[in-house]
């Protein structure tokens, strides 16, 4: 029994390991414009079942439990905290932050999926073009296309995704375009790409469009980023329980070690 459990213990190392991966990668994401912390979620491996519950002994009596033991544990998956994170004023008219569910949609490599993905990063810039383009990666375009001639007096993007701007020597605003905001069924189910992208999946689900604000799509706030939502003290609390979790599972190593040497040395007496 003492190697079985050194199997389930070394289980116990490398998910406790991958996870230790989870929690760095967060921590060093704290400063990451619009980034979703990851939690790693575990699942126990099967039962070696060494007596049934509810069998009957030779007195016709029912067992009410039967005996059973682990045999480890697996990572059943990484889940993405959606949870909406804090609004940073950068008093720059092309910074926009979404408030409530959803994503940008963005034209990335063809190579990746169809080519579009989308992001919560809302630190726009202009090409050469005069394009939307988000600050991240080689600037990818937002879809649809957003254009806005040189030399406007100022820019102003609604709660509801109307982006608008003035020429010089006039007063009347002119629309450039209309941001639209996605969603989809199941948000834990994207593709992480890096770079605050994400891609569709069969497990996301089909990608819904609307204008901010509507159909529970979040709304816009403009001159504002999304910062990340990591907490750094919960991450450090849940990396020092990770820690002492995985010097347990080492320990139950060496036990089972000990065990194993007791019972070779056995047959010297």
């Amino acid at each position: 029994m003492a190697v079985m459990a050194l199997n389930s213990a070394a289980t116990g190392l490398r998910a406790l390991s991958t996870r230790i991966d989870v929690i760095a990668n967060n921590l060093a994401n704290s400063e990451t414009v619009a980034f979703k912390r990851s939690r790693m979620n575990f699942e126990d491996l099967m039962y070696l079942t060494l007596k049934e519950p509810g069998t009957t002994n030779s007195a016709g009596e029912v067992t009410p439990a039967g005996t059973f033991v682990g045999l480890g544990v697996k990572i059943s998956n990484t889940q993405i905290d959606l949870e909406q994170g804090s609004m940073e004023n950068t008093n720059r008219p092309l910074d926009v932050a979404i408030e409530g569910p959803g994503f940008f949609r963005v034209k990335i490599m063809d190579s990746i999926g169809d080519g579009t993905g989308y992001t919560r990063n809302g630190n726009f810039f202009l090409n050469q073009e005069g394009e939307l383009v988000i600050g991240s990666g080689d600037g990818y375009k937002i879809i649809p296309t957003i254009q806005i001639p040189p030399g406007v007096s100022s820019i102003t993007i609604s709660r509801n995704g109307i982006v608008e701007y003035i020429r010089p020597g006039s007063i009347d605003k002119q629309t450039a375009g209309q941001l639209k905001i996605t969603q989809f069924v199941n948000p834990q189910g994207l593709k992480l790409l890096g770079g605050s992208i994400y891609v569709e999946t069969p497990a996301s689900g089909e990608p819904i469009d609307s204008n901010p604000g509507q159909d529970g799509a979040g709304t816009l706030l403009q001159n504002f980023l999304e910062g990340s939502n990591v907490d750094p003290v919960k991450e450090l609390v849940t990396l020092i329980k990770t820690q002492r979790s995985f010097e347990l599972n080492s320990q139950s190593i060496q036990t089972a070690d000990q065990a194993l040497q007791t019972i070779v040395n056995l047959r010297r007496f």
